[in-house]
């Protein structure tokens, strides 16, 4: 597929930008590893790949990757504020791969810019966030016939592409990236939790010690952030809805309550839960003066920024990703970049070496759906657990690291029934 259209904010950056992606592959082993294999064995040639993610440079080893395994790719941002638009501009000038995308694009561009890849009529969706995938069975029903199936990387894409399978509107098998060990108890614990804190410290510039830190939510993600935000010196609150989390939470040593009360009492307060309006009004007014409110969640929907909008009198640009809402009680908070993505708008997104496993599950999740479309249903599918014992494998290698095999008798004694202490 030759360049003929993309929407970027400046090809000028590109050289930058190939030293940045160069310089995430040094800490990708995996994702290298497969990349030497896909050259060889090309499992997606012919396949048109349509990829709506995060435009980084470790996304961009993602979609280099596939293309090294023969894919036709073309690219768009899935949040308006998160591009690296020196990346963008590298994948056009040094990999030919069509990108459409810069930070800052408005809503309305964003939609056209998903628009503009589906026109190429994919074959493979490459998700982020379940966009693509509703807009396919909403409004682009023509393409349906030639889609093999999707991937998705989020949680919150997990969720919608859940309630499709529940309710049978599902049209194509789709692979739940982040169900995958590999991916969710790393890159959703320790990336998260180290890039939501680089995002705070960077548009902020605050000491987190001494804080008391509300931490909205204590999924994977959750869990990062709490633990980073403890190891920091701050004092942590979880909140939650689901009591297995919330019990977890406390015998991990945190205090539980609710948001109501938590909101009074906080600091600083971050939401990853995939739901709307997780810190409302009413917990927004009972604030102290000067409280910081940040979104990790996908979507910008987790802080209600319409309806903090409509109580402020006065919003003030403090910092790069950092207003003063004054509002109307006479208190005025600080939102962090504009409620969107605070880990990929004020800082850079998780690091490489957390993200190879995850790409890794994307490139290999591709493979599986593909050599297996014909005897896969539409339903939310997890790769094989051979598969990420075979990235977690991969990943120790090469951090230089050994671990015991079982011997010949010890597999006999666990695959049988018949030993044990009466015997």
């Amino acid at each position: 597929m030759s360049v003929k259209n993309y929407d970027i904010k400046d090809i000028n950056l590109a050289e930058q930008g190939k030293k940045n992606i160069e310089w995430a592959l040094r800490d990708m082993p995996v994702l290298e590893t497969i990349r030497e294999r896909y050259k060889t064995e090309r499992p997606f040639e012919g396949i048109r790949f349509a990829s709506c993610v995060h435009i980084t440079k470790e996304t961009a080893n993602l979609i280099i990757t596939l293309k090294e395994g023969g894919a036709q790719g073309v690219l768009a941002a899935s949040n308006p504020l998160s591009t690296q638009d020196d990346v963008a501009a590298a994948l056009v000038k040094y990999w030919n791969v069509p990108v459409f995308g810069y930070s800052g694009e408005t809503k309305e561009v964003y939609m056209k810019h998903v628009q503009a890849i589906l026109d190429t009529k994919p074959h493979f969706i490459i998700d982020d966030g379940c966009d693509m995938v509703a807009t396919i069975h909403k409004s682009r029903r023509d393409l349906l016939a030639d889609i093999i199936g999707s991937c998705e990387e989020t949680t919150t894409g997990i969720i919608r592409l859940k309630a499709m399978e529940k309710d049978k509107s599902l049209e194509f098998p789709a692979l739940a990236v982040n169900n995958s060990m590999t991916k969710y108890m790393f890159d959703n614990r320790y990336g998260t939790g180290q890039s939501v804190m680089d995002g705070i410290f960077r548009a902020a510039n605050i000491l987190l010690s001494g804080k008391t830190f509300v931490m909205c939510g204590y999924g994977w993600c959750g869990r990062g952030v709490a633990m980073r935000a403890r190891g920091l010196g701050a004092n942590v609150i979880v909140t939650e809805v689901d009591p297995l989390k919330a019990l977890e939470a406390v015998m991990d040593g945190y205090r539980v309550m609710p948001i109501e009360e938590a909101a009074q009492i906080g600091d600083i307060f971050i939401s990853i839960t995939g739901d709307i309006n997780v810190i409302d009004i009413p917990h927004i007014m009972k604030m102290k003066d000067g409280a910081i409110l940040g979104n990790a969640g996908h979507f910008d929907v987790e802080v209600n920024m319409k309806g903090i909008k409509e109580h402020t009198k006065e919003i003030i640009s403090v910092r790069p990703n950092f207003d003063r809402y004054i509002l109307d009680n006479g208190k005025s908070v600080h939102i962090i970049a504009q409620g969107r993505l605070v880990n990929l708008v004020a800082a850079e997104g998780h690091p490489g070496s957390v993200m190879d496993m995850s790409f890794a599950n994307q490139a290999l999740g591709a493979e599986f759906i593909i050599k297996n479309r014909k005897i896969l249903e539409n339903k939310v599918y997890t790769l094989p657990r051979e598969t990420d014992e075979e990235i977690a494998r991969l990943k120790l290698k090469s951090m230089g690291i050994e671990i015991d095999t079982l011997t010949e008798e010890q597999e006999k004694y666990l695959n049988s029934w018949s030993e044990g202490t009466a015997s």
